[in-house]
């Protein structure tokens, strides 16, 4: 068994009421590592050394001085990529061919954002008034509270992270408690990298320590990836005290393929789109759009590749598609296949737990696919964070929107068209936040992530993710001689 301890103000420290928790190998069921469980006092320490260390040292670090240490935190992850991206895998079960590479991203990201910690210029902004100065300043928001989920532990963090850096802000990260260990290792190498000790904190454990860290009035923003019902609570507890929040939540994604498309480029992507990360991602595109015509050429090819699927060791670079996360998940999913089959959907694969040599023991389902869905049923409105699709055939462009756009998330959307056209009319209507044409799951450092309607609230990634690090002050400078009446009318 790894045994682990919060990080807090630069040290491990072992939780204050000695609690810990065991978290599983998806693959093969066993407890690895023992992970501590933070009480109210843990998450109080940590918020405090954030404070303290942005009171003291932080807020004053020249940009430049924050930009050298983002980039040898990048350097670091970068030469601990395999063994942290095993790491990651061993808790959450993702193929090791997807872990690495969000090691490779988290580098990316502390790369880019340390490329803006000393350019965050302010404004002068002329007045009506004479003798009179005034400009804006761009200001850290100070302890910044980033709760992420258990699909990309890292690759989620890193979103957050490395804009909250570049600004200025010290953080406490609360991982979930499905997947903590690779949060973590990551601790040690930002005080490997030389971070001042409480610029960043990590504490673990369940639902009762993340809202004692929501609860914290020292803290001054909180970011959090999750699902929709903990986001709209989080946001709820925030709200009495009127923290501001950034909510990464979940989509019910739409993947639209039109008869002038590509389709084996397009039938290619919506295997990504769906199994990739073995649907364990809010962007899946877990709702497949036909048009009609070209249905049968989409879905025979669809099934015969799904259940080629190699399932295996996510350890192993030759898997490619791993495990569902957890057990709580993993019942949630084959519910949810089981419920969808009895209400009548239409069945064309996979469906049930993975069989085969090597898959006993883990938390495997088959890559599940149903046909002729349809768009008001449970399973094409509600998020499943699994390898489950579902095909629903359309006849016009305007159904096709209508359709894509008739959930209550508005997360991202896929078209698939050889027609420029058609691409950008479709692209326009959606109600997504990202929309990707002949392509999906595709991401960049410069490009903003976020979401419509249910899906969230803020954006990530970009300029626009630094900016919801950041906060103004106005300075107005009266430097005239003059004494003004006081009672008179300032205008």
């Amino acid at each position: 068994m790894q045994h682990y301890d919060l990080f807090i103000n630069g040290q491990n420290v072992p939780p204050s009421q000695g609690r810990t928790f065991p978290t599983y190998n998806p693959y093969t069921g066993d407890a690895w590592a023992e992970i501590p469980d933070a009480c109210e006092q843990d998450v109080a320490l940590a918020v405090t050394a954030a404070q303290q260390a942005f009171d003291t040292t932080w807020r004053a670090t020249p940009g430049i001085k924050r930009a050298q240490l983002m980039l040898r935190l990048a350097e670091l992850i970068e030469q601990n990529a395999d063994r942290i991206s095993r790491i990651e895998t061993t808790d959450n079960g993702k193929i090791v061919r997807e872990t690495r590479p969000q090691m490779i991203w988290v580098g990316r990201q502390l790369r880019y954002y340390a490329g803006y910690a000393d350019k965050l210029y302010g404004q002068q902004i002329p007045l009506d008034q004479p003798d009179t100065l005034d400009y804006l300043s761009l200001e850290p928001y100070g302890v910044v509270a980033l709760i992420t989920a258990w699909n990309s532990p890292l690759a989620l963090l890193a979103n957050k992270l490395a804009p909250a850096f570049a600004a200025g802000n010290c953080v406490v990260v609360k991982p979930s408690e499905h997947a903590s260990a690779s949060t973590l290792e990551f601790a040690q190498l930002v005080h490997a990298a030389g971070f001042p000790d409480g610029v960043f904190n990590v504490v673990t454990g369940g639902a009762d320590t993340g809202r004692a860290l929501v609860n914290h009035p020292d803290v001054s923003l909180i970011s959090f990836t999750g699902s929709p019902g903990v986001g709209a609570e989080i946001a709820s507890l925030a709200g009495r005290r009127l923290t501001p929040v950034k909510l990464e939540l979940g989509g019910k994604s739409p993947n639209i393929i039109f008869d002038d498309a590509d389709l084996k480029k397009a039938v290619v992507g919506a295997l990504a789109g769906i199994f990739g990360a073995t649907g364990q991602t809010c962007v899946a595109g877990s709702r497949l759009l036909v048009q009609r015509n070209v249905l049968e050429q989409v879905l025979t090819p669809l099934i015969e590749r799904a259940r080629g699927i190699n399932m295996g060791n996510p350890l192993d670079t030759g898997t490619e598609m791993g495990t569902v996360a957890n057990k709580p998940q993993f019942d949630r999913i084959l519910a949810t296949i089981e419920a969808a089959t009895q209400a009548g959907a239409q069945l064309m694969t996979g469906g049930k737990r993975a069989q085969g040599s090597g898959l006993e023991s883990g938390y495997f389902i088959e890559p599940t696919i149903f046909a002729n869905v349809a768009p008001d049923s449970h399973l094409a409105q509600e998020e499943i964070f699994g390898p489950v699709l579902a095909v629903i055939p359309f006849d016009t462009e305007d159904e096709a929107i209508r359709i894509a756009n008739g959930t209550r998330y508005g997360l991202a959307a896929g078209l698939w068209t050889r027609d420029l056209g058609r691409a950008l009319r479709v692209s326009r209507a959606m109600q997504a936040g990202s929309v990707w044409v002949n392509t999906y799951r595709a991401i960049a450092a410069q490009v903003p992530f976020g979401g419509f309607k249910q899906s969230g609230i803020g954006r990530e990634r970009g300029e626009a993710g630094l900016r919801e690090y950041l906060t103004t002050r106005n300075v107005m400078i009266d430097f005239s001689e003059e004494v003004r009446d006081p009672f008179a009318i300032r205008t």
